[in-house]
C-alpha cells in the first residue's frame, strides 16, 4: 500500500476524518517510544477528536475494510 498524505480523506467507522499531518519516525518530540521508532498519521476527525495512528496499524485496518480510504 502507498504512503498516504497530508489532506488524504478516510471514514474510519463511520467518522469523517482527515490525515493532518505524517509524523516520520524520530520527529515527534514526545516520552512515548511506540511513537518515536514508527512513522505515524495524524487525523482530525469531523467529531473534534484527534488520534496519532500508526502506519502499519492504519494499513492494516484499510486492508481489514475497517479504514475507507475516500
Amino acid at each position: 500500500m502507498e504512503k498516504l498524505k497530508v489532506g488524504t480523506l478516510i471514514q474510519d467507522m463511520g467518522k469523517l476524518g482527515i490525515i493532518t499531518k505524517v509524523i516520520t519516525s524520530g520527529t515527534l518530540k514526545t516520552d512515548n517510544e511506540l511513537i518515536k521508532w514508527r512513522n505515524n498519521y495524524e487525523i482530525f476527525y469531523s467529531d473534534g477528536t484527534i488520534a496519532i495512528l500508526g502506519e502499519a496499524t492504519l494499513h492494516r485496518l484499510v486492508q481489514k475494510g475497517d479504514v475507507i480510504i475516500l
